[in-house]
This record gives structure tokens, C-alpha cells and sequence, in this order.
């Protein structure tokens, strides 16, 4: 019985069936899923479950701009050089012996989240990067993996994951579906390479992946839920669409929370009008939810903060330049006059209501 029942409030949806990681722990939100979630040896990106309902994130508390485009590494699909875009159930077979639990997980998260950095990779799944870099280069060469670099102005960039034909193959298997019926397609490396979202993707992510790093490197913590864009649009997107939805846990306390990644790119008007969102999200939901916003930089934070103070939504605001991780005392709820910070954790026995 998930916490929503335990509350006495049934199943709420807002939107479509979504994908991704299913329930774990209390304050984690149930829904339908095609297929397991990716995580850290150390990090609980639980298993999915299966559901007829989605229900909306429990609160309860338990014991800079576009990105320019640039080429992917490799040839297109029309390059006949290219291995692998055909008869991929048969090119699987043999590899499958050669891979481990950590590289089907790995597989897992990329087809949820769409695309990591090598230094993210590393934070979620190996103790160093050096060691991820040799793992994900052997996966490149047997196309379980692909990989990309944006062209950001010379300076040096590093690959950019995404999943390759044998991983397809290989999360579509997990599923009981067809490639065809995942996100992946052929084109994937050259889409994000030419997005003008890449950078929020992938800056969004790395929010995730430094949370997941904590978890492997702090005893007591763990990343119980990480959901992506995609699957918050799938679920709540008629109401609002965060940047992702996380439960962060430490040392038996829960944090439910939803993550609002801003590259600068929104007029103040337009963030203070997605807490409108969010209230309503609370009023379907029966309680809210802490709000994260994580900004570029001091100046874009003190301005937002002026606007950002709801009678109901509960926010809390943070600075990437220059902060530590962001599970520390890196946040300052909205309507604060003070300006110490508090770890991410604290926020749980703060009240759930906005300034």
C-alpha cells in the first residue's frame, strides 16, 4: 500500500502513463512502467512496478542558454560503414554474455534520461572516471553505446552518451517491446547534437547525477527516485511539467521534490507563473511539494527570489556557481530573510506551505 493510500487519498492522474523508475520507499510515486530503472551500485533508483493508476508524489517524511550545435563522432546512418541497424536480435545475442548488471543499468538510465556525460556516467555507476571512460569506450566499440561532442566555441567538450543499437535492442528485450516502440531512434546522436536543449538536458542530469554521487560516497543517503522531463510531462504535463521529480533520502528521513533547472532563458514572469502550476498539482495531490530552482548564477537567483514566494507552494532556491553538491548547504527557501543556507535534507522538517 503506497503512502497516498496510507494518507486515505486515492489515485490521482493528470496526464498519460509515463516510464521510468517505480516505486521505492515512502513518498514515492507509483506508475505504470515498461521496464526496470538504472542506478548506481549504491543508489536506489528502485525497480519498476506495475500499476492501473499513477499517482501524484507522496509529501510525507519517512523514519545559460541553448547549447550550439555540434557533430556527432560518428557518421551518419546512411554511412554504410556504420555498423548495425539491422537484424539487431541477432547481433545482441553474442554480446549479451559480455555484459554486466552495471552496463544493462547503464543502458536502463540512458533510455530514461537520453544522454550523459562521461563524468556523469562516473558519478552514477563507477568509483572514477578513468575506469568509466575505459567501460563506456569497450560498449562504444560493440555499439551497445553511442556517442557525440557538441562544437561549443573550440573549447574542449567531453562525449556525450547515448544509447546505441545493441542497447536499444538490449532495454527494448528488457521491455517485451520493439525498438521501435522506445524514445531511441537512429537519428538520436544527431538530434541532441543539434538541440538547443541539450544543454538543460544534460544540465538537468548532471543536477541527478551529482545527488547520486552523494548517495555512493555518503553513508545513510540514497537517491530513492529519479524521474526525467519526459516521464513528468507523461504524468502531470496537463497541470504543470518540471524538469524532473526526485526523493532524496537521508539517514531515514525523506525529501519528495520537484526540480526546476533554469538556464536564464525565461522572463521572471514566466517562472513565477509555473507556481501556479504547482498549487494546482498540490490541490490534485491533496498536499504539495518542495520546488527546486537551481540557477546559473548569484544575480539570476536574487532576482528570481522576488518573484518566486507562493502562499502555497513551498521554494527553495540555489546557485550553481560556485556551490557545493546539491544535497548540502546549498538552499535558501523562498521568503527566507536570512541568508544562511540549509542542506537539502533540511527542508523536510521546514513547513509545507510557501511564504
Amino acid at each position: 500500500m503506497s503512502a497516498l493510500d496510507h494518507a486515505g487519498q486515492g489515485p490521482v492522474r493528470t496526464g498519460s502513463a509515463g516510464t521510468g523508475a517505480g516505486s521505492a520507499g515512502a513518498g514515492a510515486p507509483v506508475t505504470p512502467a515498461a521496464g526496470p530503472s538504472a542506478a548506481g551500485p549504491s543508489t536506489a533508483l528502485s525497480s519498476t512496478t506495475r500499476s492501473s493508476a499513477a499517482r501524484l508524489p507522496s509529501a510525507s517524511v519517512a523514519a545559460g542558454g541553448p547549447a550550439p550545435s555540434g557533430a556527432p563522432h560518428r557518421s551518419g546512418p546512411t554511412d554504410t560503414s556504420r555498423r548495425g541497424w539491422r537484424d539487431l536480435d541477432s547481433r545482441l545475442l553474442p554480446v549479451l554474455g559480455r555484459l554486466t548488471e552495471r552496463d544493462r543499468r547503464l543502458c536502463r538510465l540512458l533510455d530514461d534520461h537520453r544522454v550523459l556525460t562521461s563524468s556523469q556516467v562516473a558519478d552514477v555507476c563507477f568509483t572514477g572516471e578513468r575506469r568509466a571512460r575505459m567501460r563506456l569506450a569497450e560498449l562504444y566499440a560493440i555499439d551497445v553505446l553511442d556517442r557525440f561532442r557538441p562544437r561549443r566555441g573550440g573549447s574542449p567538450v567531453p562525449f556525450h552518451w547515448v544509447l546505441g543499437p545493441l542497447g536499444a535492442a538490449l532495454v527494448a528485450a528488457e521491455h517485451g517491446v520493439e525498438v521501435a516502440d522506445l524514445a531511441w531512434r537512429r537519428r538520436l546522436v544527431h538530434d541532441l547534437a543539434a538541440s538547443q536543449r541539450l544543454a538543460h538536458l544534460v544540465g538537468t542530469n548532471g543536477f541527478f547525477c551529482a545527488l547520486a554521487r552523494s548517495a555512493r560516497t555518503r553513508e545513510g543517503c540514497r537517491l530513492e527516485q529519479w524521474w526525467s522531463e519526459r516521464r513528468c510531462a507523461a504524468e502531470w504535463g496537463e497541470v504543470v511539467r518540471p524538469d524532473g521529480y526526485g526523493v532524496w533520502t537521508d539517514h531515514g528521513t525523506s525529501l519528495p521534490f520537484l526540480l526546476e533547472y533554469d538556464n536564464g532563458t525565461e522572463r521572471l514572469e514566466r517562472l513565477a507563473r509555473k507556481l501556479d502550476g504547482y498549487a494546482r498539482l498540490a490541490a490534485a495531490a491533496g498536499h504539495p511539494n518542495w520546488v527546486l530552482f537551481s540557477f546559473g548564477s548569484p544575480r539570476r537567483e536574487a532576482e528570481a527570489r522576488r518573484v518566486l514566494c507562493h502562499p502555497v507552494v513551498p521554494v527553495a532556491t540555489t546557485t550553481r556557481a560556485g556551490r557545493g553538491a546539491p544535497d548540502g548547504p546549498v538552499w535558501l527557501p523562498a521568503g527566507s530573510t536570512g541568508t544562511a543556507r540549509v542542506r537539502l535534507i533540511d527542508l523536510a522538517g521546514l513547513p509545507l506551505t510557501g511564504a
